[in-house]
Protein backbone atom coordinates (compact mmCIF):
# COMPACT_ATOMS: atom_id res chain seq x y z
CA UNK A 1 0.00 0.00 0.00
CA UNK A 2 0.95 3.36 -0.96
CA UNK A 3 1.68 6.21 2.18
CA UNK A 4 -0.52 8.71 2.35
CA UNK A 5 -0.01 12.36 1.88
CA UNK A 6 -0.95 14.86 4.86
CA UNK A 7 -1.24 18.95 4.36
CA UNK A 8 0.42 20.20 6.54
CA UNK A 9 -0.72 23.08 8.95
CA UNK A 10 -0.55 26.45 8.94
CA UNK A 11 2.51 26.91 11.73
CA UNK A 12 4.80 24.77 9.97
CA UNK A 13 7.40 25.21 6.96
CA UNK A 14 7.47 28.13 4.12
CA UNK A 15 6.28 27.81 0.88
CA UNK A 16 7.46 27.07 -2.64
CA UNK A 17 8.73 30.38 -4.77
CA UNK A 18 10.18 30.50 -8.66
CA UNK A 19 13.85 30.38 -8.40
CA UNK A 20 14.51 33.90 -7.98
CA UNK A 21 13.48 35.60 -5.43
CA UNK A 22 13.04 39.25 -5.15
CA UNK A 23 15.32 41.43 -2.95
CA UNK A 24 13.97 41.76 0.57
CA UNK A 25 13.98 45.67 1.48
CA UNK A 26 14.46 46.64 5.20
CA UNK A 27 10.51 47.01 6.62
CA UNK A 28 9.07 49.84 8.81
CA UNK A 29 9.81 49.32 12.62
CA UNK A 30 6.52 47.78 14.68
CA UNK A 31 5.71 47.36 17.65
CA UNK A 32 6.74 43.33 19.12
CA UNK A 33 4.54 40.47 19.73
CA UNK A 34 0.74 40.51 19.35
CA UNK A 35 -1.45 43.37 21.49
CA UNK A 36 -4.95 43.60 22.53
CA UNK A 37 -7.12 45.64 20.25
CA UNK A 38 -7.72 48.77 21.21
CA UNK A 39 -11.83 48.85 19.45
CA UNK A 40 -12.60 45.20 19.73
CA UNK A 41 -16.05 46.63 19.43
CA UNK A 42 -15.07 47.80 15.86
CA UNK A 43 -13.33 44.80 14.64
CA UNK A 44 -15.05 41.90 16.32
CA UNK A 45 -18.59 42.33 13.88
CA UNK A 46 -16.03 42.14 10.83
CA UNK A 47 -15.16 38.23 11.64
CA UNK A 48 -16.08 35.05 12.31
CA UNK A 49 -14.65 31.67 13.23
CA UNK A 50 -14.72 29.09 10.82
CA UNK A 51 -14.70 24.57 11.79
CA UNK A 52 -14.84 22.38 9.24
CA UNK A 53 -14.71 18.54 9.16
CA UNK A 54 -12.95 16.95 6.69
CA UNK A 55 -12.65 13.79 4.89
CA UNK A 56 -10.20 13.07 1.99
CA UNK A 57 -10.39 9.84 -0.50
CA UNK A 58 -7.86 7.02 0.07
CA UNK A 59 -5.82 7.28 -3.07
CA UNK A 60 -4.19 3.68 -2.52
CA UNK A 61 -7.53 2.09 -1.72
CA UNK A 62 -9.74 4.40 -3.39
CA UNK A 63 -13.47 3.15 -2.39
CA UNK A 64 -13.09 3.89 0.85
CA UNK A 65 -12.06 7.72 2.96
CA UNK A 66 -9.25 8.22 5.03
CA UNK A 67 -9.79 9.21 8.61
CA UNK A 68 -11.23 12.66 9.46
CA UNK A 69 -10.17 15.48 10.88
CA UNK A 70 -10.73 19.42 11.96
CA UNK A 71 -9.50 22.57 11.10
CA UNK A 72 -10.27 25.89 12.70
CA UNK A 73 -10.02 29.45 11.05
CA UNK A 74 -10.52 33.27 11.48
CA UNK A 75 -12.56 34.37 8.52
CA UNK A 76 -13.29 38.02 7.03
CA UNK A 77 -17.08 39.37 6.22
CA UNK A 78 -16.57 40.91 3.28
CA UNK A 79 -20.31 40.96 2.14
CA UNK A 80 -23.91 40.78 2.75
CA UNK A 81 -23.67 37.02 4.61
CA UNK A 82 -20.21 36.23 2.77
CA UNK A 83 -16.84 34.73 4.30
CA UNK A 84 -13.53 35.03 2.41
CA UNK A 85 -11.37 32.42 3.90
CA UNK A 86 -8.30 29.79 2.34
CA UNK A 87 -9.76 27.16 -0.21
CA UNK A 88 -7.73 24.83 2.12
CA UNK A 89 -10.73 25.47 4.70
CA UNK A 90 -13.03 23.88 1.87
CA UNK A 91 -11.01 21.50 0.29
CA UNK A 92 -13.00 17.98 0.92
CA UNK A 93 -14.75 19.39 3.52
CA UNK A 94 -17.86 17.45 5.01
CA UNK A 95 -19.22 19.79 6.98
CA UNK A 96 -18.80 23.99 7.64
CA UNK A 97 -19.87 25.56 10.84
CA UNK A 98 -19.41 29.28 11.37
CA UNK A 99 -19.17 30.43 14.75
CA UNK A 100 -19.27 33.88 16.45
CA UNK A 101 -16.34 35.01 17.87
CA UNK A 102 -18.09 34.89 21.31
CA UNK A 103 -19.15 31.50 20.62
CA UNK A 104 -22.76 32.51 21.19
CA UNK A 105 -24.01 31.66 17.93
CA UNK A 106 -23.20 29.02 15.69
CA UNK A 107 -24.52 28.06 11.84
CA UNK A 108 -24.14 25.77 9.33
CA UNK A 109 -22.45 27.06 6.25
CA UNK A 110 -21.68 26.12 2.59
CA UNK A 111 -18.89 27.01 -0.17
CA UNK A 112 -20.06 29.76 -2.49
CA UNK A 113 -16.95 29.84 -4.99
CA UNK A 114 -13.54 28.47 -4.43
CA UNK A 115 -10.06 28.56 -6.01
CA UNK A 116 -7.92 25.71 -5.08
CA UNK A 117 -4.80 27.17 -6.92
CA UNK A 118 -5.09 30.82 -5.29
CA UNK A 119 -6.20 29.49 -1.90
CA UNK A 120 -9.16 31.42 -1.67
CA UNK A 121 -12.98 30.67 -0.94
CA UNK A 122 -16.52 32.28 -0.17
CA UNK A 123 -18.74 30.49 2.62
CA UNK A 124 -22.28 31.50 3.02
CA UNK A 125 -25.18 30.26 5.03
CA UNK A 126 -26.98 26.82 3.97
CA UNK A 127 -30.13 27.89 5.35
CA UNK A 128 -31.74 31.33 4.95
CA UNK A 129 -33.24 30.39 8.00
CA UNK A 130 -29.91 31.22 9.90
CA UNK A 131 -29.83 34.65 8.84
CA UNK A 132 -29.85 36.09 12.34
CA UNK A 133 -26.40 35.05 12.45
CA UNK A 134 -25.11 37.45 10.40
CA UNK A 135 -27.13 40.55 12.72
CA UNK A 136 -24.65 43.35 13.93
CA UNK A 137 -21.88 42.07 11.72
CA UNK A 138 -20.15 44.70 9.42
CA UNK A 139 -18.47 43.65 6.24
CA UNK A 140 -15.05 44.85 5.62
CA UNK A 141 -14.07 47.10 3.43
CA UNK A 142 -10.63 45.93 1.36
CA UNK A 143 -7.89 48.31 1.21
CA UNK A 144 -5.75 49.95 -1.27
CA UNK A 145 -2.64 48.08 -2.24
CA UNK A 146 0.37 48.63 0.28
CA UNK A 147 3.53 48.65 -0.62
CA UNK A 148 7.50 46.86 0.86
CA UNK A 149 7.90 48.53 3.97
CA UNK A 150 3.89 49.53 5.21
CA UNK A 151 2.91 47.66 8.22
CA UNK A 152 0.09 45.46 8.04
CA UNK A 153 -2.08 44.32 11.01
CA UNK A 154 -2.41 39.88 11.62
CA UNK A 155 -5.65 39.92 13.50
CA UNK A 156 -6.42 36.86 15.85
CA UNK A 157 -9.28 36.43 18.37
CA UNK A 158 -8.42 34.07 21.72
CA UNK A 159 -10.58 31.32 22.78
CA UNK A 160 -12.02 34.16 25.18
CA UNK A 161 -13.06 35.98 22.22
CA UNK A 162 -10.70 38.75 22.83
CA UNK A 163 -9.24 39.99 19.80
CA UNK A 164 -4.79 40.52 19.31
CA UNK A 165 -3.49 42.42 16.63
CA UNK A 166 0.44 41.66 15.42
CA UNK A 167 1.74 44.59 13.58
CA UNK A 168 4.28 43.83 11.00
CA UNK A 169 5.96 45.13 8.37
CA UNK A 170 6.14 44.03 4.79
CA UNK A 171 9.43 42.79 3.68
CA UNK A 172 9.16 41.59 0.72
CA UNK A 173 6.48 41.12 -2.09
CA UNK A 174 6.62 38.34 -4.84
CA UNK A 175 4.70 35.76 -6.50
CA UNK A 176 4.46 32.44 -4.21
CA UNK A 177 2.57 29.25 -4.45
CA UNK A 178 1.52 28.82 -1.15
CA UNK A 179 -1.40 26.00 -0.76
CA UNK A 180 -0.74 23.35 -4.41
CA UNK A 181 2.69 23.61 -5.90
CA UNK A 182 3.18 25.27 -9.24
CA UNK A 183 0.65 27.48 -8.62
CA UNK A 184 1.61 31.23 -8.24
CA UNK A 185 -0.05 34.27 -6.84
CA UNK A 186 0.91 37.40 -5.38
CA UNK A 187 2.01 37.69 -1.55
CA UNK A 188 3.14 39.94 0.95
CA UNK A 189 5.75 38.30 3.28
CA UNK A 190 5.56 40.20 6.31
CA UNK A 191 7.59 39.77 9.12
CA UNK A 192 6.03 39.54 13.12
CA UNK A 193 6.54 37.75 16.03
CA UNK A 194 3.05 35.67 16.30
CA UNK A 195 1.89 33.68 19.50
CA UNK A 196 0.25 30.17 19.18
CA UNK A 197 -2.04 30.25 22.10
CA UNK A 198 -4.91 31.86 19.51
CA UNK A 199 -3.63 29.66 16.39
CA UNK A 200 -5.88 29.13 13.51
CA UNK A 201 -5.42 27.93 10.03
CA UNK A 202 -6.09 31.14 7.98
CA UNK A 203 -6.63 34.54 9.45
CA UNK A 204 -7.35 37.93 8.19
CA UNK A 205 -5.14 40.40 7.66
CA UNK A 206 -5.63 44.73 7.93
CA UNK A 207 -4.25 47.74 6.99
CA UNK A 208 -5.43 51.24 8.69
CA UNK A 209 -9.16 48.55 9.67
CA UNK A 210 -9.31 47.31 5.75
CA UNK A 211 -8.87 44.25 4.63
CA UNK A 212 -5.39 43.79 3.08
CA UNK A 213 -5.33 40.13 2.68
CA UNK A 214 -5.04 36.61 3.89
CA UNK A 215 -2.64 34.70 6.11
CA UNK A 216 -1.91 31.54 4.80
CA UNK A 217 1.33 30.46 6.44
CA UNK A 218 3.46 31.54 9.55
CA UNK A 219 6.89 30.14 9.51
CA UNK A 220 8.32 30.42 13.74
CA UNK A 221 11.61 30.30 13.00
CA UNK A 222 11.95 33.42 10.57
CA UNK A 223 8.67 35.20 12.15
CA UNK A 224 7.75 35.29 8.66
CA UNK A 225 4.03 35.17 7.30
CA UNK A 226 3.38 34.60 3.71
CA UNK A 227 -0.10 36.90 3.14
CA UNK A 228 -2.62 36.63 -0.18
CA UNK A 229 -1.99 40.29 -1.56
CA UNK A 230 -4.26 42.72 -2.04
CA UNK A 231 -5.00 42.57 -5.83
CA UNK A 232 -5.91 38.64 -5.34
CA UNK A 233 -8.04 39.10 -2.20
CA UNK A 234 -10.20 41.91 -4.10
CA UNK A 235 -10.49 40.13 -7.60
CA UNK A 236 -11.87 37.30 -6.22
CA UNK A 237 -14.41 38.63 -3.88
CA UNK A 238 -15.76 40.59 -7.02
CA UNK A 239 -16.08 37.56 -8.96
CA UNK A 240 -16.63 34.98 -6.82
CA UNK A 241 -19.44 36.51 -5.77
CA UNK A 242 -21.13 36.18 -8.93
CA UNK A 243 -23.05 32.64 -9.85
CA UNK A 244 -20.65 31.45 -12.12
CA UNK A 245 -16.99 31.89 -11.05
CA UNK A 246 -14.08 31.38 -13.66
CA UNK A 247 -11.50 31.85 -11.83
CA UNK A 248 -7.87 33.17 -12.25
CA UNK A 249 -6.59 32.57 -15.44
CA UNK A 250 -3.29 30.53 -17.20
CA UNK A 251 -1.34 31.37 -20.59
CA UNK A 252 -0.55 27.77 -20.16
CA UNK A 253 2.96 27.13 -21.02
CA UNK A 254 6.11 26.30 -19.43
CA UNK A 255 8.73 28.00 -19.44
CA UNK A 256 12.70 27.81 -18.79
CA UNK A 257 15.30 30.76 -18.04
CA UNK A 258 17.62 31.57 -20.32
CA UNK A 259 20.93 32.67 -18.12
CA UNK A 260 23.29 30.33 -19.32
CA UNK A 261 25.12 32.61 -22.34
CA UNK A 262 25.54 28.97 -24.22
CA UNK A 263 21.52 28.88 -24.42
CA UNK A 264 20.98 32.26 -25.03
CA UNK A 265 23.95 32.16 -27.96
CA UNK A 266 21.88 29.08 -29.17
CA UNK A 267 18.45 30.76 -29.47
CA UNK A 268 20.64 33.79 -30.93
CA UNK A 269 19.63 36.02 -27.91
CA UNK A 270 21.54 39.29 -27.49
CA UNK A 271 23.71 39.77 -24.32
CA UNK A 272 21.75 42.65 -22.65
CA UNK A 273 18.37 41.47 -23.58
CA UNK A 274 16.14 39.06 -21.43
CA UNK A 275 13.34 36.53 -22.17
CA UNK A 276 11.50 33.33 -21.46
CA UNK A 277 11.87 29.98 -23.45
CA UNK A 278 8.54 28.20 -24.25
CA UNK A 279 9.62 24.67 -23.78
CA UNK A 280 6.32 23.90 -23.77
CA UNK A 281 2.79 24.86 -25.11
CA UNK A 282 -0.64 22.74 -23.12
CA UNK A 283 -2.78 21.69 -25.57
CA UNK A 284 -5.77 23.74 -26.01
CA UNK A 285 -4.31 26.39 -23.82
CA UNK A 286 -4.79 29.97 -24.82
CA UNK A 287 -1.00 29.71 -26.06
CA UNK A 288 -1.75 27.57 -28.48
CA UNK A 289 -5.30 29.04 -29.39
CA UNK A 290 -3.39 32.06 -29.96
CA UNK A 291 -0.40 30.64 -31.84
CA UNK A 292 2.08 30.36 -29.46
CA UNK A 293 4.70 27.51 -29.67
CA UNK A 294 7.40 25.61 -27.97
CA UNK A 295 11.06 27.60 -28.79
CA UNK A 296 9.17 31.01 -28.77
CA UNK A 297 11.25 33.12 -26.53
CA UNK A 298 8.52 35.72 -24.73
CA UNK A 299 10.59 39.16 -24.56
CA UNK A 300 7.52 41.30 -23.39
CA UNK A 301 4.15 41.11 -21.79
CA UNK A 302 1.46 43.85 -21.89
CA UNK A 303 4.54 46.17 -23.08
CA UNK A 304 6.15 44.81 -20.07
CA UNK A 305 10.08 43.56 -20.16
CA UNK A 306 10.86 40.10 -19.18
CA UNK A 307 14.58 39.52 -17.92
CA UNK A 308 16.28 36.39 -18.23
CA UNK A 309 14.90 35.10 -14.86
CA UNK A 310 11.26 35.78 -15.92
CA UNK A 311 10.93 38.95 -14.08
CA UNK A 312 9.42 42.19 -14.91
CA UNK A 313 9.43 45.81 -13.01
CA UNK A 314 5.83 46.81 -11.86
CA UNK A 315 5.30 50.07 -11.16
CA UNK A 316 3.39 50.02 -7.94
CA UNK A 317 5.51 46.83 -6.20
CA UNK A 318 8.70 46.56 -8.04
CA UNK A 319 10.37 43.25 -9.31
CA UNK A 320 7.84 40.58 -9.69
CA UNK A 321 7.76 37.31 -11.17
CA UNK A 322 5.82 37.19 -14.82
CA UNK A 323 3.07 35.08 -14.19
CA UNK A 324 1.41 38.11 -12.08
CA UNK A 325 1.20 39.58 -15.25
CA UNK A 326 -1.40 36.70 -16.42
CA UNK A 327 -2.57 35.13 -13.30
CA UNK A 328 -2.63 38.29 -10.78
CA UNK A 329 -3.64 41.18 -13.10
CA UNK A 330 -6.06 39.77 -15.60
CA UNK A 331 -9.61 37.90 -15.57
CA UNK A 332 -10.57 35.29 -17.53
CA UNK A 333 -11.77 36.65 -20.66
CA UNK A 334 -8.92 39.43 -20.89
CA UNK A 335 -6.05 39.74 -23.77
CA UNK A 336 -2.64 39.99 -23.11
CA UNK A 337 -0.16 40.98 -25.92
CA UNK A 338 3.11 38.84 -25.66
CA UNK A 339 6.64 39.93 -27.78
CA UNK A 340 7.92 36.97 -28.59
CA UNK A 341 11.11 35.64 -30.72
CA UNK A 342 10.78 33.26 -33.11
CA UNK A 343 13.47 31.82 -35.03
CA UNK A 344 15.44 35.14 -34.62
CA UNK A 345 12.56 37.18 -35.13
CA UNK A 346 10.45 39.35 -33.18
CA UNK A 347 6.72 38.41 -33.39
CA UNK A 348 3.22 39.54 -32.22
CA UNK A 349 1.24 37.67 -30.56
CA UNK A 350 -2.30 38.35 -28.87
CA UNK A 351 -3.91 35.61 -25.96
CA UNK A 352 -7.44 35.82 -24.71
CA UNK A 353 -6.70 34.27 -21.39
CA UNK A 354 -8.99 31.25 -20.05
CA UNK A 355 -9.02 29.12 -16.98
CA UNK A 356 -9.52 25.10 -18.35
CA UNK A 357 -10.96 22.76 -15.33
CA UNK A 358 -9.39 20.66 -14.00
CA UNK A 359 -11.53 17.71 -14.86
CA UNK A 360 -10.53 18.25 -18.42
CA UNK A 361 -6.74 17.42 -17.70
CA UNK A 362 -5.65 14.32 -18.74
CA UNK A 363 -3.87 14.35 -15.38
CA UNK A 364 -5.86 16.22 -13.00
CA UNK A 365 -3.89 18.27 -10.39
CA UNK A 366 -6.35 17.87 -7.70
CA UNK A 367 -9.68 16.79 -6.97
CA UNK A 368 -10.63 17.56 -4.02
CA UNK A 369 -14.56 16.69 -2.48
CA UNK A 370 -14.36 14.31 -5.70
CA UNK A 371 -14.03 10.45 -5.30
CA UNK A 372 -11.91 8.46 -7.34
CA UNK A 373 -13.04 6.18 -10.77
CA UNK A 374 -12.05 2.68 -10.22
CA UNK A 375 -12.81 -1.14 -10.70
CA UNK A 376 -11.74 -4.54 -8.92
CA UNK A 377 -12.27 -6.80 -11.15
CA UNK A 378 -11.39 -10.44 -9.81
CA UNK A 379 -8.51 -9.21 -7.72
CA UNK A 380 -7.37 -6.43 -10.37
CA UNK A 381 -7.50 -3.15 -9.16
CA UNK A 382 -7.71 -0.07 -12.06
CA UNK A 383 -7.43 3.30 -11.67
CA UNK A 384 -7.36 6.68 -13.40
CA UNK A 385 -4.00 8.59 -13.21
CA UNK A 386 -4.05 11.76 -11.16
CA UNK A 387 -1.86 13.90 -9.59
CA UNK A 388 -2.88 12.85 -5.82
CA UNK A 389 -2.63 9.51 -7.30
CA UNK A 390 1.29 10.02 -7.61
CA UNK A 391 1.28 11.76 -4.46
CA UNK A 392 0.19 8.73 -2.54
CA UNK A 393 3.92 7.36 -3.41
CA UNK A 394 5.21 10.23 -0.23
CA UNK A 395 6.96 13.07 -0.20
CA UNK A 396 9.68 12.16 -2.63
CA UNK A 397 6.60 10.82 -5.07
CA UNK A 398 8.92 12.56 -7.74
CA UNK A 399 11.55 9.65 -7.43
CA UNK A 400 9.57 7.37 -6.17
CA UNK A 401 6.72 6.59 -8.18
CA UNK A 402 6.67 4.87 -11.64
CA UNK A 403 8.40 6.15 -14.14
CA UNK A 404 6.17 5.32 -17.09
CA UNK A 405 3.32 7.18 -14.69
CA UNK A 406 5.66 10.08 -14.39
CA UNK A 407 6.47 10.23 -17.88
CA UNK A 408 2.27 10.84 -18.26
CA UNK A 409 2.39 13.68 -15.91
CA UNK A 410 5.43 15.42 -17.35
CA UNK A 411 4.28 14.63 -21.58
CA UNK A 412 0.71 14.54 -21.24
CA UNK A 413 0.77 15.45 -25.10
CA UNK A 414 2.06 12.41 -25.36
CA UNK A 415 -1.13 10.55 -24.59
CA UNK A 416 -3.95 13.03 -25.47
CA UNK A 417 -4.74 11.87 -28.32
CA UNK A 418 -5.55 8.35 -27.56
CA UNK A 419 -7.67 8.61 -24.34
CA UNK A 420 -9.96 11.23 -21.89
CA UNK A 421 -7.92 9.95 -18.72
CA UNK A 422 -5.15 6.97 -18.22
CA UNK A 423 -6.34 3.90 -16.76
CA UNK A 424 -3.81 2.03 -14.95
CA UNK A 425 -3.43 -1.20 -13.17
CA UNK A 426 -2.64 0.12 -9.69
CA UNK A 427 -2.76 -3.01 -7.53
CA UNK A 428 -3.51 -6.75 -7.13
CA UNK A 429 -5.03 -8.60 -4.95
CA UNK A 430 -3.97 -12.21 -4.40
CA UNK A 431 -7.19 -14.49 -5.61
CA UNK A 432 -7.87 -17.47 -7.43
CA UNK A 433 -8.41 -15.41 -10.08
CA UNK A 434 -5.19 -13.60 -10.22
CA UNK A 435 -2.62 -16.30 -9.93
CA UNK A 436 0.67 -15.55 -11.03
CA UNK A 437 -0.47 -12.09 -11.21
CA UNK A 438 0.37 -10.88 -8.47
CA UNK A 439 3.76 -8.72 -9.15
CA UNK A 440 2.00 -6.72 -11.52
CA UNK A 441 1.27 -2.94 -10.78
CA UNK A 442 1.52 0.48 -12.43
CA UNK A 443 0.76 -0.87 -15.61
CA UNK A 444 -1.28 1.98 -18.22
CA UNK A 445 -3.96 -0.34 -20.03
CA UNK A 446 -4.43 0.29 -23.35
CA UNK A 447 -7.30 -2.43 -24.76
CA UNK A 448 -9.83 -4.40 -22.84
CA UNK A 449 -11.35 -7.34 -24.98
CA UNK A 450 -9.95 -5.60 -27.99
CA UNK A 451 -11.34 -2.11 -27.24
CA UNK A 452 -9.50 1.09 -26.75
CA UNK A 453 -9.60 2.26 -23.56
CA UNK A 454 -10.30 6.07 -22.70
CA UNK A 455 -11.07 6.28 -19.64
CA UNK A 456 -12.70 4.08 -16.19
CA UNK A 457 -16.49 4.08 -17.93
CA UNK A 458 -14.84 2.67 -21.16
CA UNK A 459 -12.80 -0.05 -18.89
CA UNK A 460 -15.94 -0.66 -17.26
CA UNK A 461 -18.16 -1.17 -20.52
CA UNK A 462 -15.11 -2.82 -22.22
CA UNK A 463 -15.29 -5.75 -19.32
CA UNK A 464 -18.95 -6.46 -19.71
CA UNK A 465 -18.03 -8.81 -23.15
CA UNK A 466 -15.55 -11.27 -22.90
CA UNK A 467 -14.42 -13.91 -25.77
CA UNK A 468 -16.35 -16.44 -26.53
CA UNK A 469 -13.79 -18.51 -24.73
CA UNK A 470 -14.98 -16.54 -21.83
CA UNK A 471 -11.71 -15.00 -20.90
CA UNK A 472 -11.13 -11.34 -20.76
CA UNK A 473 -7.93 -9.91 -22.89
CA UNK A 474 -6.59 -7.12 -21.25
CA UNK A 475 -3.85 -5.41 -22.77
CA UNK A 476 -1.03 -2.69 -21.87
CA UNK A 477 1.01 -0.40 -23.10
CA UNK A 478 4.22 -1.77 -22.24
CA UNK A 479 5.55 -4.04 -24.71
CA UNK A 480 2.33 -4.94 -25.77
CA UNK A 481 1.81 -7.53 -22.66
CA UNK A 482 -1.16 -9.18 -22.21
CA UNK A 483 -3.25 -10.06 -19.01
CA UNK A 484 -5.61 -13.09 -19.26
CA UNK A 485 -8.55 -13.16 -17.11
CA UNK A 486 -11.64 -16.06 -16.76
CA UNK A 487 -15.08 -14.33 -16.02
CA UNK A 488 -16.41 -17.15 -14.27
CA UNK A 489 -13.57 -17.20 -11.83
CA UNK A 490 -13.26 -13.26 -11.43
CA UNK A 491 -17.00 -13.25 -10.93
CA UNK A 492 -17.27 -15.21 -8.29
CA UNK A 493 -14.53 -13.91 -6.65
CA UNK A 494 -16.15 -10.56 -7.29
CA UNK A 495 -19.08 -11.63 -5.12
CA UNK A 496 -16.81 -12.92 -2.48
CA UNK A 497 -14.77 -9.18 -2.13
CA UNK A 498 -18.11 -7.57 -1.83
CA UNK A 499 -19.47 -9.90 0.88
CA UNK A 500 -16.70 -9.48 2.73
CA UNK A 501 -16.33 -5.89 3.30
CA UNK A 502 -15.66 -4.37 -0.11
CA UNK A 503 -18.35 -1.40 -0.10
CA UNK A 504 -18.63 -1.48 -4.37
CA UNK A 505 -16.47 -2.93 -6.57
CA UNK A 506 -16.24 0.37 -9.25
CA UNK A 507 -17.19 3.73 -10.09
CA UNK A 508 -16.54 6.17 -12.81
CA UNK A 509 -18.31 9.32 -12.64
CA UNK A 510 -17.39 12.38 -14.72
Amino acid sequence: MRPHLLLPLLFLSACDRPQAAVEPVAAAPVAPGPVPVANPDEILPSVVRINTTQQSWDQAEPWQKNTPGKRRSLGAIVGNGIILTTAEMAADATYIELESPDGKKLAPAKTIAVDYEANLALLGLTDESNAKFFEGTKPLEISAPPKIGDTLDILQVEENGSPLITSGGIQSIDVVSNFLPGQFFLTYEVKASMQSAASSFSLPVLRDGKLAGLLTSYDSKDQISDVVATEIVARFVKEGSDADYAGFPSLGISISRTDDPNFRLFLKLPDDGGGLYVSNVRVGSAAEKAGLKKGDVILSIDGNDIDRLGYFVDKHYGRLYWSHLVRGAKASGDKVDLVVQRDGQPQNISAVLDRRDEVSQLVPAYAFGKAPNFLVKGGLIFQELTKPVLESFGNEWQSRAPLNLLDVYENPEKYESRCRRVVFLSNVIPTPATVGYESLQSMIVTKVNGKDIKDMKTLIEAFKTPAADGLHSIEFDEEKFHVYLDESISDTVDKQLLQRGLPKLSRADD
